[in-house]
């Protein structure tokens, strides 16, 4: 099962918005993040949710979509997300220096536990840290590293062989392909 949820488990950038995410399915899927491995057991993340009409307004605009389809308006109005879970890393406890791995490794158990609720996401790192900072009220020393759009996909994402050595995504007749290395190629 793991590794199906891993083969469709793709980025979404166009979400049916008439499927609304609760505050307790964010928690469930914090809490998968909360257990999952950490570097030397830290544990210096903390989750802020995104789920209120206002604050979805308010966080939307200060993200940056699809970098890769620039000619697209990514996602389009009327399919936003329909949460958010801003990872974070709070420098008075834990430090300057983010730890990366143990934020792949929290979106990572986000994406897949939400992908079981039947939602999908988007990692988003092209964001305005300063105005979303300030849009939720984050302290000083607060600094978020990662946002994950979620909402129930409303896009057909699919898995493709890389061509011409490109691994770029691109969307041909409304269907969204995501090229991946093959593992001979990946394999020294």
């Amino acid at each position: 099962m793991l590794k199906e949820l891993l083969y469709e488990t793709r980025s979404c950038r166009t979400f049916d918005e008439s499927r609304k995410i609760s505050r307790d399915e964010l928690l469930d899927m914090v809490d998968c993040a909360r257990v999952a491995p950490a570097s030397m057991n830290l544990q210096p993340l903390s989750y802020r949710l995104v789920y209120t009409p206002e604050e979805l307004r308010a966080v939307q605009p200060l993200t940056g979509w699809g970098a890769s389809l620039p000619e697209l308006e990514l996602p389009p109005k009327g399919h936003y997300p329909q949460a958010f879970i801003v990872i974070c890393q709070d420098s008075e406890k834990y430090g300057e220096k983010p730890l990366d791995r143990d934020v792949g490794i929290s979106a990572l158990a986000i994406y897949l536990r939400a992908a079981e609720k039947g939602l999908s996401g988007c990692m988003i790192g092209n964001f305005r840290r300063e105005a979303l900072s300030t849009a939720l009220s984050l302290a000083p020393s607060v600094r978020p590293l990662l946002v994950i759009g979620l909402g129930k996909a409303d896009e057909e994402r699919q898995l493709t062989e890389v061509k011409d050595g490109s691994t770029r995504y691109y969307r041909e007749n409304g269907v969204h392909y995501v090229p991946k290395r093959s593992l001979d190629d990946i394999i020294m």
